[in-house]
């Protein structure tokens, strides 16, 4: 069986066993409309807040936070929609990097389009150790809420986001544009510190404590004028809904959507998965470990997880590398990071819970060595990777999760009936007899569980 795997804006070929080939996990596919239309009902349909064109009235300061090159955001299409209401405004940009990097020539160009030429010099990229702060206030949580000076003076606050799972913040989108977006280093390591909690996952906003943080440190801002354009892209990137309006109110109507794109079904867990990272999420190794993290809900225990990205970076924020390196296992690792927290170490951590129970292999750009310290074995190309897999495991079948940093599988729900009396009948009245069962839902149609329901009546 031949099977063509995304490498940064390449396709490595690979071949295996169809006895090998478990399943291809993708984004689940949406119908997607007028992408024009789904925002402009948006934009004049707001959530909790004035429309866009009343919003601008009065003009001031505006300044637009979007994201980085390590999101998948639309911002030129929504630049497409609105630029005619706002070409005669005082605007300006922000690009929310959090701890990341400036972004790259070439990805101002993916962020701005052809908008990048008129607003260059109206362009700032954020950064969280060097531009100057503001202190706003403490969350409940004692994390000191510090903004980029741009985002204080603003009259008026533009987000334009996009909403998918987010592997410790639960979705990306809506407060993340503050919190990390334009805070301070010292703000953003309070913050993540709080992702090393269990509750910290994907698709979990209720007891996150690195959501509820960030929502009870934008409160911080609530006294400027904030208005929020959220996104929903499909697996083809294209826009599949769009809310607008308040910073909090947007971000929750679009989870729904969301779920509805990057919840995915598996029939079953593996002993082998592969976790591609997408361009652009295979910038580094710092983004494209969300990838292991997403994938290895789909693996079994003792399993091979294997990582594909292009890590065009390298590394990235190294800090989690460094302590990786620095332990003698996954153990001695986590104990160092219960010690001490840095930023970055959120990362390492998760890694290294990953290690005490799972495989983790990778085709990457990074060298071998480097790899190899981070408890991560290193292979040259993915058919290598696929190969040393299968003589290890045998005849288990492979799960692949083509874009692995924003998908989350769930295993396809099997059903537990709870009896709300002694049933008599063959399989055929089974069939028709979910008014018997509490939370009716739809009866199994295989017939091996069929039949254990009968003969267990």
């Amino acid at each position: 069986m031949r099977i063509e795997i995304p490498y940064g804006h390449d396709i490595q070929e690979t071949y295996i066993d169809d006895e090998n080939f478990g399943e291809i996990v993708y984004p689940n596919t949406v119908v997607v409309n007028d992408e024009k239309t789904t925002l402009c009902q948006a934009l004049e349909n707001p959530i909790s807040s004035k429309s866009f064109k009343n919003y601008l009235t009065g003009g001031g300061k505006i300044l637009f936070i979007v994201n980085d090159g390590t999101r998948p955001t639309p911002t030129a299409k929504v630049l497409d929609i609105i630029y005619n209401q706002i070409k005669d405004y005082d605007v300006s940009f922000i690009i929310a990097t959090g701890c990341h990097r400036a972004p790259t020539e070439e990805e101002l160009q993916e962020i701005f389009g052809k908008y990048l030429s008129e607003y260059r010099d109206r362009i700032h990229s954020h950064d969280a150790k060097n531009d100057e702060m503001v202190y706003l206030g403490k969350s409940q949580n004692g994390t000191e809420m510090e903004v980029n000076k741009l985002g204080v003076e603003a009259d008026k606050i533009v987000i334009i986001g996009s909403v998918e799972p987010h592997y410790f913040a639960g979705y990306t989108g809506g407060r993340k544009a503050f919190l990390p977006g334009i805070a301070s280093y010292k703000t953003i390591e309070q913050n993540h510190k709080l992702a090393l909690r269990m509750s910290a996952q994907a698709m979990k906003l209720k007891e996150n404590p690195v959501h509820e943080d960030m929502e009870d440190a934008i409160k911080t801002v609530k006294d400027k004028e904030v208005f929020a354009i959220m996104t929903v892209l499909d697996r083809d990137d294209q826009i599949y809904a769009a809310t607008a309006g308040d910073i909090t109110e947007s971000l929750l109507a679009a989870i729904d959507k969301s779920h509805e794109v990057f919840s995915v079904e598996i029939k079953q867990k593996a002993d082998i998965v592969v976790a591609v990272a997408p361009h652009p999420m295979d910038l580094d190794l710092y983004q494209s470990q969300k990838a292991l993290d997403n994938a290895k809900h789909a693996l079994n225990p003792n399993g091979i997880l294997i990582l594909v990205s292009r890590c065009r970076s390298g590394i990235g924020h190294d800090t989690f590398a460094k302590l990786l390196a620095s332990a003698q296992d996954p153990q001695d690792a986590l104990e160092k990071i219960e010690k001490k927290y840095v930023l970055g170490y959120h990362k390492a951590a998760k890694i290294a819970e990953i290690a005490r129970w799972a495989q983790m292999w990778a085709v990457t750009s990074i060298d071998a060595e480097v790899m190899k310290s981070m408890f991560i074995t290193p292979f040259p190309t993915i058919q290598q990777a696929l190969d040393a897999a299968v003589a290890e495991k045998g005849k288990e079948q492979i799960l692949f999760m083509m874009a692995a940093s924003m998908t989350i599988p769930r295993l396809r729900e099997r059903l537990v009936l709870r009896p709300r009396r002694f049933i008599h009948g063959s399989r055929h009245e089974i069939n028709n007899l979910s008014h018997f069962y509490e939370d009716s839902v739809e009866l199994p149609k295989d017939d091996k569980i069929i039949d254990s329901l009968i003969e267990s009546r």
